[in-house]
């Protein structure tokens, strides 16, 4: 069971609080490499930050505001690497998609980690899509 950590998330809003949001593939684009898969919730980055494959730590956008709702943590058997991609005002169905796409591949698998209404301060986050 993950414990609730207000200050991981305190310290993921002001990560998202001062990076821009950089869409890149946005909702109903392909993916650049797999033609057939077509993103149906908008996908980017946060400009000025690093992961583990040396781009922006990745951010899934979904419609219903800017605040952070949880995180997916994954692991990529054919990179051999593993990441966390930040969940930013999905909805229900929006992360059951997400979770889908992390999960539906024998090479790749995620946990998706919501973030506790109480511990959502609904802040002010900064979502400029470029």
């Amino acid at each position: 069971m993950v414990k609730p950590n207000p200050a991981f998330w305190e310290a993921l809003d002001t990560l998202l609080r001062t990076s821009e949001i950089v869409i890149d593939r946005p909702a109903g684009s392909a993916h650049p490499r797999y033609p057939d898969f077509i993103y149906r919730v908008d996908y980017g980055y946060l400009r000025n930050t690093s992961s583990m494959d040396g781009g922006g730590i990745d951010v899934w956008v979904g419609s219903e505001g800017e605040g952070i709702v949880g995180v997916v943590c994954i692991v990529d058997l054919v990179k051999r690497d593993s990441e966390i991609k930040i969940l930013i005002g999905c909805s229900e169905e929006e992360l059951s998609y997400i979770d889908q796409t992390h999960n539906e591949t024998p090479y790749m698998k995620g946990i998706l980690i919501r973030r506790e209404m109480s511990e959502n301060n609904g802040g002010e986050q900064h979502n400029d899509k470029n």
